[in-house]
């Protein structure tokens, strides 16, 4: 895959969104609840009300891609760190975490460790 098709940030929507919306109505959420301009390098993330469905919309060059995916007899594990905020940016290894139907909310990594003395 190019590096110039890769999103500069990923953003995760917190509400479940309506599955039926295309291009035109989530570039619309993105601009109107948001508050963000749907065409820059931003992968917007969304997903069903039943967590079985997710779409990506990223502005490439002169259009839109939107990707779909949907998964049988499993859900999506949605974060639930977002807090106040609308939106929580992951990094691409955790937006592929999360395709793949880990559960973030259990993915900690190490603490680390400061010594103040070394053996």
């Amino acid at each position: 895959m190019s590096a110039r098709w890769l999103p500069e940030r990923v953003l995760v929507y917190r509400h479940p969104v309506d599955m039926r919306k295309q291009i035109d109505g989530l570039s619309e959420l993105v601009a109107a609840e948001l508050d963000q301009n749907p065409a820059d390098r931003t992968a917007y993330v969304f997903v069903s009300r039943c967590s079985r469905r997710v779409k990506i919309l990223i502005w490439h060059l002169n259009g839109y891609w939107l990707l779909y995916k949907r998964v049988e007899n499993q859900r999506f594990h949605w974060p639930d760190w977002f807090g106040d905020d609308e939106t929580i940016e992951l990094d691409q290894e955790q937006l592929d975490y999360l395709l793949d139907g880990y559960d973030l909310n259990g993915m900690r990594p190490h603490r680390e460790q400061i010594y103040a003395r070394h053996f």
